[in-house]
């Protein structure tokens, strides 16, 4: 925690508005893509207002203040071997792991070169199959996955800078899914679900004077540990089991999405 108390931030819940349930208001089929690839039932985002202006280099004082706030624990839940949601409850985190995540990319033209990889056809958007084979605990069958999880073969088309972008984590989780999983044939429903997921998440801001977009928010990936041993979001490692902060300064908002693989 921040060593001056009146430095810290402090977290207020903000009831009415989680971006999950806000995307899927506005689309039944996004919940029923969700329950398909086997994620809804393992995913939760909360909206929380902050007390005072963040700086970038506060990164870790602002995960470790977040982790310790009551209301924060009280909210925040982890997923049992018997698959129940049980709360934090004010568990004394003593160590966080901050991951600074870029935010850049404005639109989904930054997944065009999909489309001349070989990954997926041209003409129709439909997902080249391969031989089943096993990548990092994931059963691949199609090219798609084999591009998000960093296949040597498709290593070149996207930068480590690239993947290290929030739009191509959420595509990648998306397409990823669940334990149990039913994956898309065609590429269509993951694109536009990343879309609405990247929208409802980051903040937009257009520059007067050009009236170019940049993104204003700042996400972080996040950990949390007791006694030297990883607690949240999961007890155990696995690409599938991520917790992102998405930090909106001008509101003074902060967003946590997180998934649990179990």
């Amino acid at each position: 925690m921040s060593t001056d108390l009146e430095d810290r931030f402090e977290f207020t819940l903000v009831a009415h508005y989680n971006p999950l349930q806000d995307i899927e208001t506005k689309s039944r089929e996004t919940i029923e893509l969700f329950e398909k690839w086997g994620m809804s039932s393992r995913m939760k985002s909360h909206t929380f207002f902050f007390n005072k202006f963040f700086q970038p280099y506060q990164r870790e004082a602002f995960a470790k203040d977040f982790f310790a706030s009551s209301v924060v624990s009280s909210t925040l839940q982890v997923l049992t071997p018997l698959e129940q949601w049980v709360s934090l409850n004010n568990t004394s985190v003593d160590k966080v792991t901050v991951e600074q995540v870029n935010a850049s990319i404005i639109n989904m033209d930054f997944f065009d070169r999909l489309y001349t990889s070989g990954a997926v056809r041209e003409s129709s958007g439909s997902i080249v199959k391969c031989f089943d084979e096993m990548i990092d605990e994931f059963l691949v069958s199609d090219e798609l996955r084999k591009v998000v999880l960093g296949d040597p073969v498709y290593e070149s088309l996207y930068s480590t800078e690239e993947r290290n972008e929030f739009l191509f984590k959420i595509f990648a989780h998306i397409v990823l899914g669940g334990p149990v999983n039913q994956y898309e044939d065609n590429v269509k429903p993951y694109l536009d679900t990343a879309k609405l997921l990247y929208k409802s998440l980051v903040s937009v801001v257009k520059d007067t004077e050009t009236s170019s977009l940049s993104i204003s928010s700042t996400v972080l990936k996040v950990g949390a540990k007791v006694g030297g041993i990883k607690m949240f979001p999961s007890s155990r490692e696995h690409p599938q089991s991520f917790c992102y902060l998405v930090i909106d300064n001008i509101k003074r908002h902060v967003t946590v999405w997180y998934h649990i693989w179990s």
